[in-house]
């Protein structure tokens, strides 16, 4: 638009347009004037009636665009001729336009308060759909509501969750673009930066936003702009390094075909577009120009100028080349003789349908079919009544309007791809279609070419994704799609991508190695297949083995001096002992139960008890000898055989009282134990009563401190072989063996404090028979001359 400066002395200078004739936009108009005078020739439609028309180029300029409408509501041409008896225009029933949702909004907002209604074809800002503030808009083309959420969709649909954007600083670019963040938000979509642009900005500030988009680590750019301001920046950015992003485009610039010149530098964009149509007999309507036709528009006749670099008769100097009338327009490949893909063309064409069907149904319904009651004045309320309702079909395309003006949303997913030696070409791959269920308005039917023509997705993330058995954490200061990939402890999972938190596994489950999945704890206790446990299972039977073989060595060897000085009677109790201790400790390998849980500390109660007995029994009965040998001395009567067998049994029934009461008031029980291990459960015995346990440990402890100083104090008795000697050592062995169990017994884990407990009974009862029996089976087996009465008197 031409612009002056203003001296407030004259009349300011009528507003004109600068510049060239946008050749789509001129299209545009042409499609008006044959959408008209296809009406006028439809004896169906407005019988009887002639629609007239005035075109009035806005230069996209709010200034101009008011201007117009201003003479087009007043009624007036723009220009007086005093040669023309009608000079007058006719009344102005409806708009079609304006092409721009900021020109629009002006014309809305000036001819809303005259009822006049406007049906724009290329007017998307999602503001014109208030009724309250534009109560006389429609438009043919979906508002950008729809769009936004579309592209937001598409976005979504690639994974790409860290974009950039830009907009144009227009109605149309910051309403479409504050509609598509706020979607974009709501599906967890990220933006790096937002930057809004326009034609007219300085070239630092276009630089500016160029190198932005230079810089930014977002593969992916979805830019929200008209055409005319999308030249403008892809023109800085092809002037520099390009470079390598995805470009995600509104309809506006995606699907104009004069752009595709910059896909050197855009690549392969892909985007939203108005479905092509077909609209029969337009080509040859646009081919028909004949001179005359030309020269009497001033906007045809500037365009055929710039297109054939040629003057008019009228506008012709003496050096210009005259236009003719031989010029050919078919010839000529722009925008204005490509029908091939009709998108807002096809807007324009059924703008101007319904607001004819809304005329006929003012006039022309309730009369006869072939006359419509053109002698009734027409008032631009009654149109804008009838416009609200139209609903038709034109050339297989459906027309109507919302309560907001709007109709259905549909569009086409385009894409800028390469074909034969290079071409590129705009071609649809797939749709939208808002009229669907949720989830099934978007579908690709195409094989879709991705910045430099490949055909692999781009990723555009802040981060990659966080597996299964991850967690994201937020980086600081950064948006929520920028975060880092923390594993889930011990015990916790996370089964699905992009988890925000790990879940713990129930109870007796733990997570794999992967902390994908949970997985049952693994069992443990001590069991008869494993190395551990078949040692002690050989070193248990093995030492009742031992127990036997010295028992038959024994009674063999019954009636020979060291058998029967040794208290034979008592060694064969204290040899059976033995081997039930050897034995019990079997109860302590498998898998705990009721039962065995009771029997294993009841068993080794007992056992040891009756070992001890028999233990102190001989050494009371040694000690006892030596005394009976004073002179005076009667005590041997009283610990014959059957004082001993007695004093076993006695002390004996005591550790069976002790461990009968512990069963009925609080026996033993098996128990999962999941406190020890976090990852596995330990099967074992819980005491139940604790006092019951240690009341057993502490008897036996009590018999074997006892025994052992009787033993001690008898250890240098004077015979060749003192029984006493060999008691002591076993007891010493036995009392340390002891001592040192209760805090490995304590601090043991898991099945190790069964093998502790297993290590204690076979190591006491392995030090019992060695020191006891060992010497003696050796004089027997080795040394039989040793096996007299005279040696063992001997001092």
């Amino acid at each position: 638009m031409h612009t002056v400066i203003n001296n407030y002395t004259n009349n300011p200078e009528p507003l004109r347009c600068t510049g060239s004739v946008n050749p789509r936009e001129l299209r545009f108009a042409r499609a008006m004037v044959f959408a008209v005078m296809e009406i006028n020739n439809n004896s169906a439609l407005l019988p009887g009636v002639t629609l007239g028309y005035q075109i009035h180029d806005s230069c996209a300029s709010v200034p101009v665009a008011l201007q117009a409408a201003f003479q087009l509501i007043n009624g007036h041409d723009p220009e007086h001729r005093p040669d023309q008896p009608c000079s007058q225009a006719g009344t102005v029933m409806a708009f079609v336009g304006e092409s721009g949702s900021t020109p629009s909004i002006s014309v809305s907002r000036l001819s809303g308060p005259f009822n006049i209604p406007q049906v724009s074809h290329y007017a998307t800002c999602a503001c014109l759909s208030d009724k309250q503030q534009y109560p006389n808009f429609f438009r043919t083309i979906p508002s950008d509501q729809f769009q936004a959420a579309a592209l937001v969709r598409l976005v979504k649909h690639f994974g790409w969750t860290w974009i950039g954007t830009i907009n144009s600083d227009s109605d149309y670019g910051n309403n479409g673009m504050a509609s598509f963040l706020s979607a974009a938000r709501k599906e967890g979509i990220c933006v790096e930066y937002s930057e809004p642009f326009y034609r007219t900005y300085s070239n630092s500030r276009i630089q500016r936003i160029a190198e932005v988009i230079r810089r930014s680590t977002a593969m992916v750019v979805v830019a929200f702009a008209s055409s005319g301001d999308m030249r403008i920046l892809l023109d800085e950015l092809c002037q520099g390094p390009v470079p390598q992003r995805q470009w995600i485009g509104s309809e506006s610039w995606v699907t104009d075909l004069e752009l595709l010149r910059y896909s050197p530098c855009v690549g392969r964009a892909l985007g939203l577009g108005i479905p092509q149509s077909v609209i029969p007999g337009l080509q040859d309507f646009l081919s028909d120009l004949p001179l005359s036709t030309v020269s009497a528009s001033p906007v045809l006749r500037e365009f055929w100028e710039e297109t054939f670099d040629c003057r008019m008769p009228t506008n012709a100097g003496p050096d210009d080349p005259v236009c003719d009338g031989s010029e050919d327009i078919e010839t000529v490949q722009n925008t204005y003789t490509d029908t091939s893909q009709l998108r807002i063309t096809n807007m324009v064409y059924k703008a101007v349908y319904a607001i004819a069907h809304a005329i006929h149904n003012t006039l022309c319904l309730g009369h006869n079919n072939s006359q419509c009651n053109n002698l009734t004045p027409l008032q631009a309320t009654q149109v804008l009544d009838h416009l609200k309702k139209v609903n038709f079909t034109q050339n297989g395309y459906s027309v109507s309007f919302d309560a907001n003006g709007d109709p259905v949303a549909s569009y086409e997913l385009v894409n800028w791809q390469v074909i034969g030696q290079g071409t590129i070409q705009l071609d649809t791959v797939g749709h939208f279609d808002a009229s669907q269920l949720k989830g099934q308005e978007f579908q690709i039917q195409k094989v879709l070419q991705w910045m430099q023509g490949t055909t692999q997705v781009p990723l555009s993330v802040c981060s990659q994704s966080c597996v299964p058995g991850t967690r994201k954490v937020l980086q600081k200061g950064k948006p929520i799609c920028c975060y880092d990939c923390i594993a889930c402890p011990d015990g916790e999972i996370s089964n699905i991508t992009d988890s925000t938190n790990c879940h713990s596994c129930p109870e007796e489950f733990w997570s794999n190695p992967k902390r994908d999945s949970c997985l049952p704890k693994s069992v443990e206790f001590l069991s008869f297949s494993e190395d551990l446990g078949i040692i002690l299972v050989v070193f248990s039977v093995g030492g009742a083995c031992l127990a036997i073989l010295t028992a038959a060595v024994f009674f063999r060897n019954r009636n020979t001096p060291i058998v029967k000085a040794n208290n034979s009677e008592l060694s064969f109790w204290l040899l059976f002992s033995l081997a039930l201790c050897f034995l019990c400790s079997l109860t302590f390998i498998g898998a705990p139960s009721e039962w065995s849980c009771m029997l294993r500390h009841t068993a080794f109660g007992i056992t040891f008890v009756l070992c001890i007995s028999c233990v102190l029994g001989k050494t009371i009965v040694v000690l006892m000898a030596f005394r009976a040998t004073l002179p005076g001395n009667n005590v041997m009567k009283w610990f014959g055989p059957p004082h001993q067998r007695m004093t076993v049994v006695s002390f004996t029934l005591i550790q069976v009282l002790i461990c009968i009461i512990w069963l009925v008031v609080n026996p033993p029980f098996p128990i999962k134990n999941r406190t020890t291990y976090k990852d596995r459960i330990i099967l074992e015995c819980a005491l139940g009563s604790p006092i019951g346990f240690w009341a057993v440990l502490g008897y036996i402890g009590l018999l074997a401190i006892f025994c052992f100083i009787l033993a001690f104090l008898a250890r240098k008795l004077p015979n060749n072989f003192n029984e006493a000697k060999f008691i002591t050592f076993s007891m010493l062995i036995f009392c340390a063996v002891w001592i040192t169990f209760i805090p490995a017994y304590v601090s043991s884990p898991g099945k190790f404090t069964v093998a502790v407990e297993i290590f204690a009974i076979l190591s006491s009862s392995f030090g019992l028979i060695l020191c006891i029996f060992l010497p003696k089976c050796y004089i027997i087996l080795f040394n039989p001359e040793k096996n007299t009465k005279k040696h063992l008197m001997t001092k």
